[in-house]
């Protein structure tokens, strides 16, 4: 058991924090929040807060773990073993960023899941997607010009291969791609519904699937009781994916009034990051995904300014990809949204709407207690910040002000009390 004295709380929800109180953490679990301090604690351990901002552990909500930090060429050439390895390095990096759970929007990531779950390396929590579902030269195809036409019978791609992409024409196609990830322990499903930046063959405009494919992903991960995620950009390929029943739209940053109120009126969540052409861009140096990603980043002020009028709900994540450095950038790129939104409905976005909306994926949800909150029967999953991130957001662009983070009740980093990464409470 540990209990955290003298702590001041953003409990995930309320936009102020708590006047000096107590938290207690018995196992994985929060069990008390308020009341005094036992004058026997009886062997628990004590944190002293010194008046310091105990919150939850931030969500990303769009992360890759599999690509977050290594160079695309690398990812399209290196032993699967390898960036296997790389990758759970990197989950370990993002958890002492003080990411305690992510959504990973695509990529081969079931045995890192696994690996972190059991205890053998260190990192978030991961609601996994599996191999992103796209259509042949949709922007999950990354086949060279060789490989087309595929001749029945040849054998699958490298990205096929390794579980990144699932490339599937036709409703039959789509609806085993979708029951294979299923199959796999995939939390939710993600469908390229559009074009992208990264890829090389797809025109952003483009709108990818039919209705009647999309639909049927929509069914297929409906039976077992969770729902669907497109990636998409436009008016056209977000309005057809809406229409036929996703419940997430990734990115989006194209989208113009009708759209957005679309979603509004449908429930749908709006998972969008703070793309900008500056230093934190993916680096981009093919000449054609360059002018795409400037559309998207040209489309960025507007598609807050639209989510914000029509009231969609809002999600959070990064999509960092290929780069090391970036993924260092996790924070920072939490504290832009500081342009768009009070510190207090960037917090929230961060933790508890985030964790409403990685509740979607219902029975299929491998982490059932609630997420981002600080309320008895919620995981143990906190930060001890110093500073005030309700007033100042960069606090968490540096890792350094996290004096200590907590993961199911384990201690990973602390600096007040010098426990280890593997002491549990209780």
């Amino acid at each position: 058991m540990t209990e955290f004295r003298d702590v001041r709380v953003f409990d995930g929800v309320n936009p102020a924090l708590s006047p000096p109180t107590t938290v207690t953490v018995t196992g994985g679990l929060i069990t008390g929040v308020g009341g005094q301090p036992d004058d026997q604690p009886d062997g628990r351990r004590i944190v002293d807060g010194g008046g310091r901002v105990l919150m939850p552990g931030l969500i990303d909500a769009h992360w890759h773990a599999m690509m977050a930090a290594v160079p695309l060429p690398v990812l399209a050439t290196a032993d699967p073993a390898y960036l296997q390895l790389v990758a759970a390095r990197e989950a370990e990096r993002t958890l002492l960023r003080g990411f305690t759970t992510v959504r990973d929007a695509g990529g081969p990531v079931f045995a890192l899941k696994r690996a972190i779950d059991e205890g053998i390396v260190l990192g978030p929590r991961i609601y996994p997607s599996g191999a992103f579902i796209s259509q042949t030269a949709g922007h999950g195809d990354f086949r060279s010009l060789l490989e087309v036409p595929r001749e029945p019978g040849a054998p699958l791609s490298m990205v096929e291969r390794t579980g990144t992409a699932a490339i599937a024409d036709g409703v039959d196609a789509v609806l085993r791609a979708t029951r294979e990830q299923l199959m796999r322990g995939a939390s939710q499903i993600k469908v390229m519904a559009g074009g992208g930046v990264a890829s090389p063959y797809d025109p952003i405009d483009v709108t990818q699937y039919t209705f009647a494919e999309l639909a049927a992903a929509v069914e297929a991960a409906g039976h077992w009781g969770t729902y669907v995620m497109v990636h998409a950009y436009t008016p056209a390929s977000v309005q057809q994916a809406v229409r036929a029943g996703v419940r997430c739209v990734e990115h989006g940053h194209l989208l113009d009034d009708e759209t957005a109120a679309l979603m509004a009126e449908r429930g749908v969540w709006w998972s969008m990051q703070p793309f900008l052409d500056d230093a934190d861009a993916v680096p981009i140096t093919d000449p054609g995904g360059r002018e795409k990603q400037l559309a998207v980043t040209d489309g960025t002020e507007t598609a807050y300014q639209l989510a914000r009028k029509h009231g969609v709900r809002l999600a959070w994540g990064t999509d960092t990809l290929f780069d090391a450095r970036l993924a260092t950038r996790q924070g920072a790129q939490l504290a832009k949204l500081g342009r768009w939104f009070s510190p207090a409905e960037v917090l929230r976005m961060a933790t508890s709407d985030n964790a409403a909306l990685l509740a979607l994926s219902g029975p299929r949800n491998p982490y059932p207690a609630p997420l981002g909150v600080v309320q008895p029967g919620a995981y143990a999953d906190l930060l001890l910040v110093d500073g005030d991130p309700l007033t100042d957001l960069d606090v968490l662009a540096d890792p350094g002000n996290l004096r200590m983070i907590m993961k199911d009740g384990v201690s990973i980093r602390d600096t007040l009390t010098r426990h280890t990464a593997r002491d549990r409470a209780g």
